[in-house]
């Protein structure tokens, strides 16, 4: 098995109707080059039916097969092309990670009456003593698919808030009120906001042992209808640190123990996130957002950028074990709510810095290896054209980290525009030496030792045309061109 890469096959705008084929598609050329897991989205049915994305839940067991919410098939196409998808990467020995969004669902079927209390926005513990009595959008039969699979029925005591009540009219943030929590959010969740339980549409009452009950029978059957290699989980750090724990270690136990699992806690605080490890058992593994965000301000900041500095707080050199490593992703896309491009100048020094170190699992964006072309509205309210150009070295990336991401590493962030690292190779498996600059072209002068005495090295990423020679000793100065890297090998492997 390839060194564990993973490629995120979507992002936010990705076409209508085609992505399951595309997956089949291009399944060979992925393995081609390396990626060992594949990270799906959203496969069920939201609110939006055709043109949902996939995080606006509204039927987990509608995977593009019934007629609902104006469609029979999702964003992505019918249930047999979503199959076939997952087949194809089997096929090609890859593992198919699938998108889970549990936190709240969205486009209910039904009203009901309901009790509730207004919730301060910006400070979600506070919560108004007087009832409401109002009507919410909180019942979901699902009448398109009558019961197949699951009769479950959702209602008003499955969700712990909402944002829109009728009779009277109102937006906002409403806690509603039933046998659950004693009029409190839920615990262990992330304390932006006081309290960060909520997030948008119904949200999910995880303290109900019906509705836990069920979401743990929807990932069994999940299983059971394609293959499930790991889950990436949507929107941690507002659902209870306990029931992820219970929930992931109940999958394991009954889809397979080799699950793996990543959670999207988007949180830059290390200690934040060592904490929300603890609690769910390190049974997952999470974003690591904190570099990232280094990514997008060297990017951004340009030679003033210190590169000494990249890893500075970031979970993969704390926790990297627990590390997926990322340049960007659906959110950080322009446009997006959580938007922090990283530039397209420093993409490549960014995935040489995930993808050709020992510490960490990478994922790879799909608009960086396919590009993409997209129109949005904009803060101004004015449309936007967006287009995110397909990374030229990326292949190449990828190809290295499989040929010569060997052996122990060394760093060498001993300057603060040019930096380089070693992998040293292993008895049967060649090394490289890998040199960047976010400012002027420099060089860095490694001692390799005498196993790569008076040894020519090339660049495979064919950014520099220069070839480097080693002295008897195997020292030698191993440039690279500014605003760039370079990743030399030895010319004879």
């Amino acid at each position: 098995m390839s060194k564990r890469t993973v490629f995120q096959f979507f992002h936010w705008y990705s076409q209508r109707g085609s992505l399951w084929k595309e997956v089949s598609e291009r399944a060979a050329e992925l393995a081609a080059l390396g990626i060992s897991d594949v990270w799906l989205p959203p496969a069920y049915k939201g609110a939006s039916g055709a043109e949902s994305v996939g995080y606006d839940t509204y039927d987990l067991f509608d995977l593009g097969e019934f007629e609902q919410k104006g469609s029979i098939a999702t964003k992505y196409g019918e249930r047999a092309a979503f199959e076939a998808a997952c087949k194809a990467l089997v096929d090609q020995g890859m593992r198919p990670i699938h998108d889970v969004v549990l936190n709240h669902k969205m486009g209910a079927d039904e009203m009901e009456s309901v009790v509730v209390r207004r919730v301060n926005a910006d400070d979600r513990t506070q919560i108004d003593e007087e009832e409401v009595h109002a009507l919410a959008y909180t019942r979901f039969t699902f009448p398109g698919r009558e019961g197949k699979y699951s009769k479950f029925i959702w209602d008003k005591n499955c969700f712990s808030g909402v944002d829109l009540i009728e009779k009277p009219s109102e937006t906002g943030v409403f806690r509603l009120m039933n046998e659950y929590g004693e009029g409190q959010w839920n615990g262990e969740v992330d304390d932006e906001l006081g309290n960060f339980d909520y997030l948008m549409g119904a949200d999910v009452e995880f303290r109900n042992k019906a509705v836990y009950e069920e979401l743990k029978f929807w990932g069994r059957w999940f299983a059971e209808q394609v293959p499930v290699a790991g889950f990436r989980l949507d929107a941690a750090k507002h659902i209870p640190a306990w029931f992820f724990k219970d929930w992931v270690g109940h999958m394991r136990d009954t889809i397979g123990t080799e699950l793996f699992v990543v959670a999207e806690y988007w949180h830059p605080d290390v200690a934040t996130l060592s904490n929300y490890l603890e609690l769910v058992d390190k049974q997952l593994k999470l974003f690591d957002v904190a570099l990232h965000h280094r990514f997008h301000d060297a990017s951004k900041a340009g030679a003033e950028f210190d590169m000494r500095t990249m890893f500075d707080g970031s979970l993969v050199s704390s926790l990297p074990d627990h590390s997926v490593t990322l340049v960007d992703n659906h959110d950080t896309q322009p446009l997006q709510s959580l938007e922090a491009t990283v530039e397209p100048w420093f993409k490549p020094l960014a995935y040489a810095l995930i993808l050709l170190r020992e510490q960490g699992t990478p994922c790879v964006f799909y608009p960086d290896l396919y590009g993409a072309e997209y129109i949005d509205v904009a803060e101004d309210g004015n449309q936007q054209k967006v287009e995110m150009p397909t990374i030229g070295c990326l292949s190449r990336l990828l190809e290295a980290r499989q040929q010569f991401a060997n052996g122990l590493q060394v760093d060498i962030f001993d300057d603060p525009n040019v930096v380089a690292f070693i992998r040293q190779g292993t008895e049967t498996e060649p090394g490289c030496v890998v040199v960047m600059s976010n400012g002027n072209a420099g060089q860095k002068f490694v001692d390799l030792g005498p196993d790569h005495s008076n040894a020519a090295f090339i660049d495979f990423l064919g950014h520099h045309s220069s070839h480097v020679t080693t002295d008897q000793h195997g020292r030698g100065e191993f440039p690279t061109n500014g605003g760039s890297v370079s990743v030399w090998v030895r010319a004879d492997r």
